[in-house]
């Protein structure tokens, strides 16, 4: 047997085993980690080591699997650095979700239809792209580029807080409670978002409230002087 070669084949053996051996770290990684960028990061180095492992094993099965996996893990990592990114984009500016069109699906509305009423089991949230629409217990006006429906995944028993009525025809985008969940814990910049809006909405209703107490002072107060002259 030729030494030379025997000697080749002992060193791709051990770079197999080495490479499978720093592989198989970052396959235990994958499941440590708690969120879904840090995975994914994870699983590609894994993928590549693994994958290096079954060309230099002659492993043809295992050089495919993780070949293929590879690339996957790639698309994925991208599309959740895309989300993070957009998060952080919107955060740093106005409160709108414009960025969470993609997982939402298109729903026609027309004039007098009733988006939710108050008490109604809540499990979606809007995103109003034309028509205009009413909260109808604050008689507040809500136009294209509002979200609405955020505060029901909060209140007790998801129960809509206020009823929403359509009174110009148009279109709205819905997402589900779930999917706002999945997105809440695979991502934390997301989480923080959605905190960050539910926390606006909250100071804009305290301040609409605030509003309505001091014009009602002021209307009361003409008519105690009126009544004690």
């Amino acid at each position: 047997m030729d030494m030379g070669k025997f000697l080749d084949l002992n060193y791709l053996l051990s770079l197999a085993n080495i490479m499978g051996f720093i592989g198989g770290i970052f396959y235990v990684g994958t499941m440590l980690v708690k969120t879904m960028v840090p995975l994914r990061m994870s699983a590609i180095a894994s993928n590549f080591f693994l994958g290096l492992y079954g060309l230099l094993a002659n492993s043809i099965p295992t050089f495919f699997l993780y070949t293929l996996l590879l690339p996957i893990n790639c698309v994925r990592l991208y599309q959740m650095l895309q989300l993070v990114k957009q998060v952080k984009t919107a955060t740093q500016g106005d409160l709108s979700m414009e960025w969470l069109k993609p997982f939402m699906t298109k729903r026609n509305y027309y004039k007098g239809d009733v988006l939710f009423r108050k008490n109604d089991t809540a499990s979606e949230m809007f995103f109003i792209v034309s028509g205009a629409y009413r909260v109808t217990e604050l008689n507040v006006d809500l136009a294209p580029g509002a979200l609405l429906g955020e505060m029901g995944l909060l209140a007790p028993d998801n129960r809509r807080t206020q009823s929403v009525e359509c009174t110009d025809s148009g279109q709205v985008l819905t997402i589900s409670y779930d999917k706002v969940r999945e997105l809440y814990f695979q991502n934390p910049e997301f989480g923080f978002y959605f905190l960050r809006l539910t926390s606006e909405r909250l100071m804009q209703n305290v301040a609409r409230l605030e509003r309505i107490i001091e014009q009602n002072k002021l209307k009361i107060a003409p008519e105690a002087a009126e009544g004690s002259a």
